[in-house]
Formats: C-alpha cells, structure tokens, sequence
C-alpha cells in the first residue's frame, strides 16, 4: 500500500489546488469566471492546461497498452501525426476560435455555430451529439483511474473503488474550482507527468539490465521481432491514423480551453512546443510497453503473453464468448504499472504512480465543457439564465458535474473494451467526423445550418452504425478479418480484430470525408446566413 499512499497524496493535493482556485476567485459566481476562468490564462497555465487536458490515459495507460501487443508501430500511428496535424488545428482554427469568443462573448462551439449559421435547434442537435461523443472520453478517465490504483496497490484497491476514489476527486475540483481550478491542477498535473517518462526509462532500463540488450533479445526472438517493425499494421489502416487528429479541434473541451488564453500571442508557444511535448510522453511509455514483452519473470505479464499466444493459435475454433474471455486476460493497460511495481523501489513507484494519475485524471476539462455545454447551450439558451440569473446557471453547472460524473462511473465499471480501442473507434473518430463542421463555420462563406445538420447526423448514424455492426459480429481471432461485404472482389466491410475495417480503412476515414461531403452538398442547395452575419464574420458584402 505504500506507493498507494502516495498516489492518495497526490489525490489530495490537486483537490487542495481546485479549492483553493475557489477560493481565491474574485467573481465565483460569473458564468465566464466558472466556465472559461474568465478568458485570463498566462501563456504556460494554458499550454500545460491545454496540452494536459488532451492527453489523458489515452496517452500513458493506452498507449503502452497498445504497444505491448502491437509493438513501436504504435507511436507511429498516433503520436507522429498528432505532433503535426494538432498544432495547425491550433494555429488556424484555435486562434480564430478565441478572436471569435472574445469579440462576440461565446463560451462554448455551439454558441459560434449558432451565430455563425443563424440556427437554433439545430444548434441543440449539434450539442446533443457532441455530449454523447464526449461520455466515452470521460469513461476513459475513470478506467484510468481504477485502474491505476489496482495495479499500484498490487490488487488491494479494486477496481471499482479506484475509480470511484478517481471519480469523486475530479468530481470535487470542477465542482468547486470551474475552469481556473481545473488548468491549475492540470497545469500541476502535467509537468508531473511529462517528468514522469524519463524517470521511468532510466528507472526501469535498470531494473531490466538495460534496455539495449532487451531490444536486442526481441530482435532474435521470432515472436517478438515483428513488434520493432510496422508490419502487423497494413499500410491503408496505418494512414487512417492520421485522420484521427482531427477531432483535436472539434473537441469541446480543447476550444473551451482555446477561449481560456489571455492573449492571441500566447498560441505561439503552444503550436511550437506542442509536438516536443508529445514527444516527451509519448515515446517513453510506447517504448516500455514494447519492452515489458521482456520480462518474461512476471506472472501477470507472463499470463497477457500466454493469452495473446492462445488467441493466436486456437482462436478461429473459439466461439466468441470464450474469445471475449481470452481478450479480458490480455488486457494490458497496466503494464505500465507492472513494471513500476516490478523494478522501482516502493517510494518512486509511488512518486511515478501519481505521474501516470496525472494524466489519468485529465478527463476533469471533459466533464466541465459538458456542463458548460449543458448551462450555456440548453439551460441559457432555453431562457432557464434570463429566469433565474447567472449565480442559478452556475449552480446548474455544478449540479451537472455531479451527475454526468456518476453516469461515467457507472458505465465504467461494466466496460468491455481497451483504453486505446474505446477511444479511437468512438470518442476521436466520432470529432474527426465533426471537423468539417468547424472548419466550414470559420472559414467557408457558403456554409449553411442545414449543412452543419447534415454532417452531424451523418456522424451520429455512423457512430451509431459502428457500434450495432461490432455488437452484432463479434471480433474474430487474429488474422485474416471476417469480410461482410465485398464490392468488385475487394472487402468494402470487415470485422477485425480489433475493430472494423472500410476498404482497409478505419471507420474515421469514411465517417470524415461523408460529414464533409454531406455538408458541401446540402449547403450547395440551401440559403446561407444573412448578409448582416456574413459582414460580422468575414466583413465585405
């Protein structure tokens, strides 16, 4: 229980941190101080805020999850192109979103939409889908946290009560703190976790005797090698990856956090050092995710690569139930935490357990732009802050926070999937199908609201569509996928392994170019804004 101890520590400090941003605010009960810390962030509390609100256990736990059974290709297909394709989201469309805020007081995307497209309920059904893309982000959050405190407490803290624990601190610095506690304790949050990687190669290098020598091993092992290579991922599927950063942009919380900075100039050090901090998180945690392979002297790690091996060899006769079963015992976003407990002496497994917390608990900006989301596009808008006043409209925030936290948790705890896979088939491939929504409010003139609906539903019935298509053919073993629909002999539809397949591509890539095809299309055949709205966002006629 002792690196336990210091994770519980850790818990309490950034709790301290979200009360003490509480208690220290001059306008508490403001609408812009509660939601976006009233547009005053200094140029380093936002680039850490900002870049620690989007990498979340998605970045630690699943990555190196992910890179345990699939080897260094995984840096590849997300921290590569994320390190390029996120800082031009910023650059281009992040500082017209806060010149926009700032001008016309939006708080939220669907307020920009709104004006932008002269719409209102339409408005409501972009909210409603962006929310419901947002859960699965959330949920990663509270898995994170269970289990971080599991695998760290050596299996004393179960993973329902990690979570929880996880859930109720995060819970309680966005409840009392709002946006200025949450970039606080993320900008704390942060620097923690990006000291977090060297320490851990260094630390756990030695432990293994080096980690050229267990590079070296892999190479000669034939079941192994493979990992140092990119050939178990097809050339079609790896390029899908980089639609993915997409949904950087169209993410709620990272625009929300785009309205939060002081000043424009401050972008400037956000875009440059944005891809170095990638860098910095990514590469240790997918390196030692490929190298916990080598430790073979582990029971549980020994029991994933037993799994893996089972799957492999007798999993074309398993029935999908006992596949299922197979799945659950390879699950590896914990080997991380393995390898700590493993070769780090109790104190620094402690000190390195509440880095990876760190970024685990990153799903706090999350639950706060679905309040804000919540007050500002439906209780605002629906004349519940005209009725009752600003104080009522933040305590209808707070109140959204509890439970939109409880529902996360409660979905959580019955989860089937991986970190890495729940967030790339739902949560960023359901906003990079929502990218072309941003892109044609700031910066296509003949965009219209009708458009805009055309691509959100497009995205909703595609999400949704994925989701019935793995629920009704269950993933195969691996191998070969199972082809569903074939068009002029090639696999138009397939069911992987690891997901869906379309003609070779993950889902994001069809659902994105659909959204922006529906709303070039429906636009083309549809009035635009007036000219009023069309002088205020691009002036001339």
């Amino acid at each position: 229980m002792i690196p336990a101890l210091f994770v519980f520590a850790y818990l309490g400090i950034v709790l301290y941190i979200g009360i003490f941003a509480f208690r220290h605010s001059k306008h508490r009960e403001e609408a812009e101080e509660f939601f976006v810390a009233g547009r005053s962030l200094g140029p380093y509390v936002f680039l850490l805020s900002l870049f620690g609100t989007h990498m979340t256990a998605f970045a630690i736990l699943g990555s190196s999850g992910h890179a345990f059974h699939n080897g260094i290709v995984t840096y590849g297909l997300m921290a590569s192109s994320s390190g390029l394709v996120v800082p031009l989201m910023l650059l281009f469309c992040g500082t017209r979103v806060w010149a926009l805020g700032k001008k016309f007081g939006f708080l939220t995307p669907v307020q920009m939409f709104r004006d932008r497209w002269e719409c209102g309920h339409i408005g409501t059904v972009i909210c409603a889908v962006q929310a419901a893309l947002l859960v699965p982000y959330i949920i990663i959050g509270v898995m994170g946290g269970g289990t971080t405190l599991n695998a760290i407490s050596g299996g004393l803290i179960p993973f329902w009560l990690g979570g929880a624990v996880v859930a109720l601190v995060v819970m309680g610095y966005v409840f009392f703190g709002g946006m200025r506690g949450t970039a606080w304790v993320n900008t704390f949050q942060t620097t923690l976790f990006l000291c977090f990687g060297l320490i851990a190669v260094t630390v756990i290098g030695a432990g293994m005797g080096g980690f050229p020598q267990a590079i070296e091993a892999m190479l000669q092992s034939p079941s192994t090698a493979a990992m140092l290579t990119r050939e178990r991922i097809p050339p079609l599927f790896f390029l899908s990856y980089t639609f993915i950063p997409l949904s950087a942009i169209a993410f709620p919380h990272i625009s929300i956090f785009c309205l939060t900075a002081r000043k424009m100039s401050q972008f400037r050090k956000t875009v440059v050092l944005y891809p170095l901090c990638i860098l910095i998180i990514w590469l240790p945690c997918v390196f030692l995710g490929v190298a916990a392979n080598r430790a073979t002297d582990m029971p549980k790690i020994q029991a994933k690569q037993q799994a893996r091996a089972e799957l492999a060899r007798e999993g074309a006769r398993m029935t999908p139930a006992e596949r299922d079963q197979v799945r659950d015992r390879m699950t590896a976003d914990d080997v991380l935490l393995l390898l700590l407990d493993r070769y780090a002496p109790l104190w620094l497994a402690g000190l390195l357990g509440a880095g990876i917390m760190a970024a685990v608990m990153a799903s706090d900006s999350q639950i706060l732009a679905l309040s804000t989301m919540f007050t500002e596009d439906i209780f605002a808008y629906y004349e519940g802050k005209a009725r009752f006043g600003e104080a009522a409209q933040v305590h209808m925030g707070r109140a959204f926070v509890v439970g939109v936290t409880v529902v996360a948790y409660l979905i959580a705890l019955n989860a089937p999937q991986t970190i890495f896979d729940l967030a790339i088939q739902y949560a960023f491939s359901g906003y990079a199908a929502l990218s072309p929504l941003v892109f044609a409010a700031l910066f296509w003139k003949g965009s219209t609201k009708w458009g805009a609906l055309a691509a959100t539903l497009w995205t909703a019935g595609a999400v949704l569509a994925v989701a019935a298509f793995q629920w009704a053919v269950p993933a195969p073993a691996p191998g070969p996928p199972v082809v569903v629909w074939s068009v002029a002999g090639i696999d138009a539809l397939a069911r992987t392994a690891g997901g869906t397949a379309v003609f070779g591509l993950l889902p994001v890539v069809p659902m994105t170019l659909g959204s922006a095809f529906w709303m070039a299309a429906v636009s083309a055949v549809t009035r635009r804004p007036g000219a009023a709205t069309m002088r205020r966002y691009f002036g001339g006629a």
